[in-house]
């Protein structure tokens, strides 16, 4: 009775809150910017994996091929993505947020770009800070897309100040005239933003955020407290049917991003994946967490076929296995279902907890190396554990203990549900 008026309470209560944030429109453009340029953060991932890979025969074989300076094209390809991660962030969260107000998102996006690159401190040969562009200039990158953007769309949405042409002229010229004013007015507001803060702060918005709120986080971010409110916010939105990845998503990338570029770029500098400082990461999560998906539901289905006998569960179980092991679990969570089902509540979300726990204690006391690598999310587990610590076979001991450890948890709960549905069915 007392788990009915508590699960009553959080699904009047709690859930259309979350709902709310799970649809609001700034989240959401963050969210989807960030899915945007996932891509390249991806592939600046993988090389500077593939120019670090700990294997010495792999490198003596490159380096014959190639010759000593074959790296080379790694790190350019890094700078053109990983190190610019603040920059593609501004132009496509502003492109996303103004194509929401169905307004011209590629004006936003350049705008927001120009925005951002007042504020960037330049080096003495006037070449951009590329410590700003990378992800130490999220949270100012962040704030300067948003802005910016609902600047751009006032300007937009009011007539009076756009620029009436005759019939004929190309729509691709209206719209880059009537940005004209918007652009002059944002740009100038972020110049005379950035001379006062310089004035009277002595530094650049960049510093004074990341020095008083970004450093800061990153810093709580990497505690198991941290980890531990996350994954347990995340599965229980996804218990009620409400997506907790993308909800949560815009925190996760602008707070856990940092860090993985942080862990990477001491890689590239010959750090081993043991010594990098932080322990927390994206990969973290997608590789020792959410191991077919949220819920480790991928132990789940090893526990269907292992330990119940019930046609629907086993048919579901086939049909969820293929995408379970590319981290695709929506079959799962809604065919058999665990969605809003009582008896899976309680494995659902605390063997999630139990494995941020275990894997944060392995990384903690060096048994594992930490995350140098963000793959994509559908790298399917043993590989992406082998990839994600640099090429270590710990990360593969690893992900096999967590899931013989979820299935073990996992084989009671599923023996229950399948002898309820069968009551149920006798009735």
């Amino acid at each position: 009775m007392k788990q009915n008026k508590t699960m009553a309470f959080i699904e009047s209560k709690i859930m259309p809150i979350a709902g709310r944030i799970g649809s609001q429109r700034h989240l959401i453009a963050i969210r989807d910017g960030f899915i945007a340029i996932m891509p390249l953060i991806i592939i600046g991932s993988l090389a500077i994996l593939i120019n670090h890979f700990p294997i010495p025969a792999f490198q003596d074989f490159m380096t014959g091929l190639f010759g000593e300076g074959w790296t080379a094209a790694g790190g350019a390809i890094w700078n053109g993505s990983f190190a610019i991660l603040s920059l593609l962030a501004v132009a496509a969260i502003s492109f996303k947020l103004a194509e929401s107000y169905k307004t011209d998102g590629l004006s936003a996006a350049l705008i927001g770009v120009g925005a951002f690159a007042v504020l960037t401190p330049t080096t003495e040969d006037f070449g951009f800070s590329m410590t700003w562009l990378g992800a130490q200039g999220l949270f100012v990158g962040l704030i300067v897309a948003l802005l910016s953007t609902e600047a751009f769309r006032l300007f937009s949405q009011n007539e009076k100040l756009k620029i009436k042409m005759p019939d004929g002229v190309p729509d691709g010229v209206t719209k880059s005239l009537n940005a004209l004013l918007p652009a002059a007015v944002i740009l100038a507001t972020a110049g005379l933003l950035n001379t006062l803060i310089v004035y009277f702060f002595g530094q650049s918005i960049h510093e004074l955020v990341f020095s008083s709120i970004q450093e800061p986080l990153q810093g709580l971010s990497n505690t198991i407290g941290s980890a531990l409110i996350f994954t347990f916010l995340n599965h229980l939105l996804w218990f009620f049917g409400l997506h907790g990845t993308n909800i949560l998503g815009p925190i996760m990338e602008s707070i856990y991003l940092p860090l993985i570029q942080e862990n990477q770029h001491l890689f590239s500098q010959g750090m081993s994946a043991f010594e990098v400082p932080y322990i927390v990461t994206k990969p973290f999560f997608d590789s020792y967490v959410f191991m077919g998906g949220s819920g480790t539901t991928l132990a789940l289905l090893a526990a269907i076929f292992i330990g119940v006998k019930s046609k629907h569960y086993k048919t579901i179980g086939k049909v969820s296995f293929a995408p379970g092991l590319f981290n695709i679990n929506e079959p799962i969570l809604f065919g058999l279902p665990i969605v809003l089902n009582p008896i899976m509540f309680i494995p659902f979300l605390l063997i999630p907890l139990v494995l941020t726990v275990t894997s944060y204690i392995a990384l903690a006391c060096g048994l594992v190396p930490k995350t140098v690598a963000i793959l994509p999310w559908t790298t399917p587990p043993i590989v992406s554990g082998y990839l994600v610590t640099g090429g270590s076979i710990r990360g593969v001991f690893l992900q096999i203990f967590n899931l013989v450890l979820a299935v073990l948890f996992y084989l009671p709960f599923i023996k229950a549900a399948e002898r309820a549905a069968l009551h149920q069915a006798t009735k």
